[in-house]
């Protein structure tokens, strides 16, 4: 498995330079990656199917517990076939969806998205929580070139930039909580924390842990308050909504809590959480979604209230809500990614993204207009496709659970408005509208048909014949997702139930909803508090009061005044190591023991004293940096004294070639410089500097005081023969055991001296270079 992930990752910058140079069979050439990958994961269905598990792991940072671990179970089997699967479609799709660009442009959308796709496998079948953050992240990334990719696009860029910070902010909420799970359980590993679930439940930090979590996973999947940010990704090219909006990257919200769902079973807050933000978005994103204009974007508010069907599905207790979430997940990528691939074909050919404006294409698009109808349908949820039988599934499940009957009334409306915009965008821009178009800028081509077909025809075909996918896919999945092993009576008919009453209750109602689509469509735009409550106003106003807060402290800090920064440095110096000493318990008491007047230090330090006065009473430059140069001395003498040479030689070489390279920028600067500060400024600048050398004086006192730690002095006289082979202690000090330490301090040395060259060097006049020219 981990091999697989690495093969996708090379294979990424392969397929970038195969279709650069391959031409039109670039993309069946690049494709050939996610199906072999697609082929390879397949494979292990049977072993799969009969409850096996396959683990691997290869220690990444032993010394934190953090490994390069995966598993590969029922669950992540379907997500890793949907993502390779789904991944080759879309691959062969964007090929002829930017036939008509550049080879260079071409080829980077496909980097993205096989970049993009190995991602969504590491973090699928990660069974470290920090393998699997680290390509969660990888996901926003990728995802923020993909929406972003028509780059010369402002509402590309706009809506590129709140997807990545919305994800990205939710990704340091997940992060906070695998922390503190590895905390409390000193284990990273998912499957050891499914293990220890009654240790975690106990901790202390579990509320805290679940909201963290909570915050990762709705903003990934969109969840209320975060479902702004989905629809205005779509603002990205076709093959990237239909591959990361439908059936990849905002599922693993709904992947992340259904890996936790088991772990927090016994607290019963987690799982009503759950049911109650996922009916908020339901209910949400199916009213915007009458409302919407755009062809992508209706499609993109019903993949909202999708996501909140399968959160709210993950949040109902009883083993058919597994195999509901399951078959729900199954059926929404098969059918959702289809009308994605439909919809950018009827943009792409007619340059209009207005539902209201297209009509009539069937002429034009046959083919593309047969998958749309097949896969409207699936999601209308009407019998033989596998949407009916995912739906009586989910109806089931609310039944089934302990909760009250506020879901079922809630999925009822919700999917009446589906099988209402699975009309809507089928009927409407291929037979029954208003607008008929009369001509397009191309027809089908292969590239754009292998995908919807595929897709359409397998939501048929799995319908019709279930047990193709009942077995050695969902009931794996459910399996897994359940936590034990369960039987899974995937069919189409289940004779006269009330999930076949509710079923017939939506598609009644989504009936009548299309008739009157377009009178309730109206009405509903005439509507402005929508706009303004359910929209991403709110996530303007923080993003234009961080923006404010910004400019704001950098108008204050960042003003030009080197006095200002100095001080505010200073201050907070003061006040951090003020607070530490009195929290430490300092002792003042120590200050009064007092001890012999030694009279070589006392007279260096006086001397020391006259030159900082000096240094801060004088206006003349050359004056300061003679005071300041005698302070350098002498602490280099009181290094001598105390039995520290290398330290000395070390301050006096830098005292020297300071006071020589200040002197040499002053002669090409006046001798005087006037004072810049008033006389209040002055008197702040005097207290805070006598603050902090009390500071320094009681810190010092305290640590003289104290007993000489030798450890040190006799490590490093043990072992520097016996280790490093050097009699001289204070260089192998230096050279071994500090040794980076060594470099750095040489490194800044270089640059230093790279820059007092640059200073002093003599420049020749342009004119006299120009006469040298001529």
């Amino acid at each position: 498995m981990i091999a697989l992930i690495f093969i996708s990752l090379i294979g990424s910058l392969v397929a970038h330079r195969v279709a650069l140079y391959a031409g039109k069979a670039g993309p069946w050439l690049v494709a050939l990656l996610p199906a072999f990958l697609f082929f390879s994961f397949l494979g292990h269905a049977g072993a799969i199917g009969t409850g096996e598990v396959i683990f691997e792991r290869i220690d990444w940072v032993p010394s934190l517990g953090i490994g390069l671990g995966v598993r590969l179970d029922g669950f992540s089997l379907l997500f890793t076939l949907l993502i390779t699967g789904i991944g080759t479609l879309v691959t062969l799709y964007a090929g002829a969806y930017f036939a008509e660009y550049p080879a260079k442009k071409r080829a980077m959308f496909l980097f993205f998205i096989i970049l993009f796709m190995s991602a969504m496998l590491g973090t699928v079948l990660a069974d470290d929580l920090i393998m699997m953050f680290v390509f969660w992240e990888m996901t926003s990334v990728t995802s923020f070139m993909l929406i972003g990719f028509e780059a010369t696009k402002p509402e590309a860029r706009k809506a590129a930039l709140q997807s990545l910070l919305v994800t990205a902010g939710g990704g340091l909420s997940l992060f906070a909580g695998i922390l503190l799970i590895g905390m409390t359980l000193g284990t990273f590993s998912l499957s050891e924390v499914a293990l220890r679930a009654d240790e975690l439940v106990a901790s202390p930090y579990l509320a805290a842990i679940i909201v963290l979590i909570l915050g990762g996973a709705f903003t990934k999947s969109a969840q209320f308050p975060f479902h702004f940010w989905l629809p205005n990704a779509m603002a990205a090219p076709t093959p990237a909504s239909a591959y990361l909006h439908s059936a990849t990257m905002v599922k693993l919200g709904v992947y992340l809590l259904a890996r936790f769902d088991s772990i927090f079973a016994s607290v019963p807050a987690f799982g009503l959480t759950l049911v109650a933000f996922g009916s908020a978005t339901m209910l949400i994103a199916a009213f915007l979604a009458l409302r919407a204009i755009g062809y992508k974007g209706v499609l993109a508010q019903s993949t909202v209230a999708s996501l909140g069907i399968l959160v709210m599905l993950i949040g109902l207790d009883g083993y058919v809500a597994s195999v509901a979430t399951v078959g729900f997940i199954l059926t929404h990528a098969l059918y959702k990614a289809a009308l994605f691939f439909c919809a950018g074909t009827a943009i792409h050919a007619t340059g209009i993204t207005r539902l209201r404006g297209l009509g009539g294409l069937a002429r034009f698009l046959p083919f593309t207009a047969a998958a749309a109808a097949l896969a409207s349908l699936s999601m209308a949820g009407l019998p033989p496709f596998i949407g009916f039988i995912s739906k009586e599934y989910l109806f089931e499940a609310q039944l089934e659970s302990s909760m009250n009957w506020i879901p079922v009334l809630v999925a009822v409306l919700v999917n009446a408005v589906m099988v209402a915009v699975a009309g809507a965008v089928s009927l409407k821009p291929f037979f029954f509208n208003r607008e008929r178009i009369e001509s397009v800028k191309h027809g089908e081509t292969l590239g754009l048909l292998v995908g919807p077909l595929i897709l359409a025809t397998l939501g048929t075909l799995f319908g019709i014949a279930p047990w193709l996918v009942a077995q050695s896919l969902v009931q794996p999945a459910a399996s897994a997702l359940y936590g034990s092993p369960i039987d899974v009576s995937f069919s189409l008919w289940h004779g006269l139930t009330p999930m076949l009453a509710l079923s017939a209750l939506v598609v009644a109602l989504g009936t009548a909803i299309v008739v009157y689509w377009d009178r309730l469509h109206i009405a509903l735009r005439r509507m402005r508090w929508p706009d303004r409550l359910l929209g991403d106003k709110g996530y303007h106003a923080v993003f234009d009061g961080v923006i404010g807060a910004a400019n704001g402290s950098t108008r204050f800090f960042q003003n030009g005044d080197q006095r200002r920064y100095t001080l505010i440095v200073a201050i907070a110096t003061i006040a951090l190591i003020g607070w530490a000493y009195f929290r430490s318990g300092g002792n003042f008491a120590i200050l009064a023991t007092g001890g012999p007047i030694l009279i070589a230090p006392t007279a260096l330090l006086i001397l020391a004293v006259a030159g900082a006065v000096a240094a801060a009473r004088t206006q003349s430059l050359i004056t300061a940096v003679v005071a300041v140069g005698i302070v350098g001395y002498v602490s280099a003498l009181l290094f001598l004294m105390n039995g520290a040479p290398d330290l000395a030689l070390t301050q006096f070489s830098v005292e020297t070639l300071v006071v020589v390279v200040i002197m040499a920028v002053l002669v090409r600067l006046p001798t005087y410089a006037p004072s810049t500060r008033t006389a209040g400024e002055r008197r702040i600048d005097i207290g805070v500097s006598a603050a902090f050398a009390l500071l320094v004086f009681v810190g010092l006192a305290t640590m003289t005081a104290e007993p000489l730690d030798m450890r040190l002095t006799e490590f490093f006289s043990q072992r520097s023969l016996t280790e490093a082979y050097g009699h001289n202690v204070v260089n192998v000090v230096i050279v071994d055991f500090r040794a980076l330490d060594t470099l750095g301090e040489i490194a800044v040395v270089g640059f230093a001296t790279l820059a007092v060259w640059g200073l002093l060097r003599r420049r020749r006049p342009a004119n006299a270079t120009l006469a040298r020219k001529g």
